[in-house]
């Protein structure tokens, strides 16, 4: 029964009556109103906030059946089965089903049984698919993480990129675009590629007051000691922990089922496993799941204390939406995000790879032809390696170089793709120096976060709950009072800025530093403790020389600061080490990620690191006699130790290695991994 004609008013009458719910949430009520009237919305709402009601309470006020778009099964399935729950007519279409699932929802859809009928987005790529939905028309098409649509996003689908030209055969349905995670500039592409027609834009808030954001730099063979100390507290319970790779997942998830109940999750599970993990998360069987960045989405489990990231994130958006999982239930919980320099090498090394050069995709293109031709023989023709050919013409297809049709026959595409395509990988790449930055800050973690999205009317505000507000409160790393020697370099360093603000924290270093009364790390993490304390403030800045841009970091004195005599006590504190460390030993944070020193001996290898040791120099020697080159141009004797005792399987593993960089890990990473996964 459509409502379509009720007063607005009743809308609150049909949340109680369907969803049990006697009040709106925060602007959900604004939100719901302008998608009863039919105009098209977009609707930038933070993880937890309630943005599936925006879609669900006016459909059903509308009446007719909403079509809802969303990009992975586990959400799709996760909120068609709470519809369900709640008595409403609810059928999905994705690969997950038989075919004739699929085809009874279709059936239901035209016969007008359903009030909601989720699809995923690449289903529209199905010839007829479309056409099928427009012969009963929508009364709402509901986008969900609608980010996805936009290149500037940071989970850019090409699936998604192509509702556009899908939509207005569903016209005149209204569409409602929801998303928790888009920047200025992703929020005006989404309305663009969407062609929402005088959209009206609801952008509530990023700010989440109730969690307790945490940074720590550490080498990442100790980070899985690390999460699991900071787990063993039940209080810390449930928790999501993410890991960039299947095999991190399901050797982290190993180390926690030895404490408490957890599992892995990730896209190499079988689909019913992976459903059985998430049924027993959300029932409480489960108190931590470690997965891949796949687990979350849609998944509505208030309770959540932690949520811990084992590996920088690829994007500050993406890292956004999963800590988003944590304290939906409004109680205050912990984001820990463990990181090194090792990760920004990770994630250039599979940005170099995901956006390989112009001229791996130039001869490609120059062989299309408007005449469709197999994709087979195009490869042959150029005697281009299958991996390499089927990379670039994935590229060329999203980025309008090329069309493909769905017998595997290429045509030529516009010659307008060059210039999408470098902006992209361009785009990729500021992503994660976005992230290096912000770990490597200091400020609120959530007040720069806030900022990032848009809201400077909020950013400046600190949350009093982050390891930079509050480094006393932080479970991570333990923080301890200022030497007396450090708070007098502390008060020499006030005077100095006193005299001259804005200055480099390398040359104050060297002036207030000379005999080495604190190392380069320890005293930018007196600067940072400083910074703190609301004593300076502390950015990022660069000059040009040489051709090259220098990055620096520079300290400014604050008002407080100014106002601070030389007697008085500063009250520093410092953070130390992390909890899982032996004490003795300091970690400090520098103010830009650089790797760290190796141990002078490293130790000894065992029998098989030695048998290993062994075939990796056999293989060296091989190698630098093909190149011409001495063997320790490969890699020194000291990084083959390394490799025998870390034994790396991936290319993730062997970028954390001193001595291998992108340019290595390209050339030989393959043929190491495979010899040390054999042993």
């Amino acid at each position: 029964m459509g409502l379509l004609d009720t007063p607005a008013a009743s809308l609150a009458d049909l949340l109680h009556r369907v969803f049990g719910h006697r009040d709106f949430r925060a602007n959900q009520e604004e939100v719901c109103r302008a998608a009863v009237s039919g105009r098209d919305v977009l609707l930038v709402m933070p993880t937890g906030a309630g943005k599936s009601l925006c879609y669900q309470l006016p459909a059903i006020a509308r009446g007719g059946t909403a079509l809802v778009i969303s990009p992975l099964i586990a959400l799709m399935e996760d909120q068609a089965s709470k519809l369900t729950q709640l008595g409403l007519r609810v059928a999905r279409v994705h690969s997950g089903l038989s075919r004739e699932e699929s085809r009874q929802a279709c059936r239901e859809y035209l016969d007008g049984a359903l009030q909601f009928l989720f699809i995923a987005p690449e289903r529209l790529r199905v010839p007829g698919f479309a056409e099928m939905l427009a012969r009963r028309k929508p009364s709402m098409v509901a986008i969900d993480e609608a980010h996805c649509i936009s290149q500037w996003g940071h989970d850019f689908r090409p699936d998604y990129r192509m509702l556009g030209q899908q939509l207005p055969m569903l016209r005149p349905a209204a569409v409602i675009a929801l998303t928790a995670t888009a920047t200025p500039r992703v929020q005006r592409d989404i309305a663009e590629q969407l062609n929402l027609n005088q959209a009206e834009c609801f952008i509530h808030g990023f700010r989440r007051d109730n969690l307790a954001i945490e940074v720590v730099e550490i080498s990442k063979p100790r980070r899985p000691a690390l999460v699991c100390e900071l787990l063993k507290d039940p209080a810390r319970r449930p928790a999501i922990v993410y890991a960039p790779s299947r095999k991190e997942a399901e050797s982290l998830a190993n180390d926690l089922g030895t404490l408490f109940p957890a599992e892995a999750y990730h896209a190499g599970l079988e689909p019913a496993r992976r459903g059985r993990v998430q049924r027993a998360f959300l029932n409480g069987e489960l108190e931590a799941v470690v997965a891949t960045i796949a687990f979350g989405m849609g998944i509505d489990k208030a309770d959540v204390r932690t949520v811990i990231h084992t590996a920088l994130p690829a994007s500050l958006e993406a890292y956004y939406q999963e800590i988003g999982r944590a304290g939906r239930d409004g109680m205050l919980s912990r984001t820990v995000l463990l990181h090194s320099f090792a990760d920004m090498r990770m994630h250039e090394f599979f940005t170099d790879r995901d956006y390989p050069p112009i001229a791996d995709l130039d001869p490609i293109f120059k062989k299309l032809t408007r005449q469709p031709q197999p994709r087979e023989s195009i490869r042959l023709s150029l005697q281009m390696p299958q991996d390499i050919f089927d990379k670039a013409l994935d590229k060329l297809m999203t980025y309008g170089g090329a069309v493909l049709d769905y017998e595997g026959n290429a045509t030529a595409g516009q010659q307008t793709w060059r210039k999408a395509y470098m902006a992209q990988a361009s785009q990729r790449r500021e992503q994660v120096a976005l992230a290096v930055r912000y770990a490597a800050s200091t400020e609120c973690r959530m007040a720069a976060l806030v900022r990032h999205f848009g809201d400077t009317a909020d950013g400046e505000r600190m949350c009093g709950q982050c390891d930079f507000c509050s480094p006393e409160r932080a479970i991570a790393v333990q923080t301890r009072p200022a030497t007396r020697a450090e708070e007098r370099i502390a008060h020499t360093l006030l005077r100095q800025l006193r005299s001259m603000s804005g200055r480099s924290l390398g040359r104050l270093w060297h002036e207030l530093c000379p005999t080495g009364d604190l190392d380069r790390n320890q005293f930018e993490e007196l600067a940072a403790a400083m910074a703190r304390a609301g004593l300076l403030s502390l950015e990022d800045d660069a000059f040009e020389k040489d051709g090259r841009t220098i990055s620096y970091r520079k300290a400014s004195l604050t008002e407080y600061g100014e106002s601070i005599s030389q007697h008085s006590t500063l009250d520093l504190q410092l953070r130390g080490e992390p909890a899982s460390e032996p004490r003795g030993r300091t970690t400090t944070r520098s103010s830009s990620p650089r790797p760290k020193p190796s141990p002078a001996d490293p130790p000894p290898l065992t029998a098989g690191q030695s048998a290993l040791a062994d075939r990796l120099r056999t293989w060296r020697a091989t190698e630098a006699k093909k190149m011409g080159k001495p063997a320790f141009v490969i890699f020194s004797d000291r990084t083959l130790h390394l490799l025998a005792a870390e034994q790396p399987v991936t290319i993730e593993d062997l970028l954390a290695i001193p001595g291998f960089g992108e340019a290595k890990a390209t050339k030989f990473g393959e043929a190491i991994c495979s010899i040390c996964a054999s042993m």
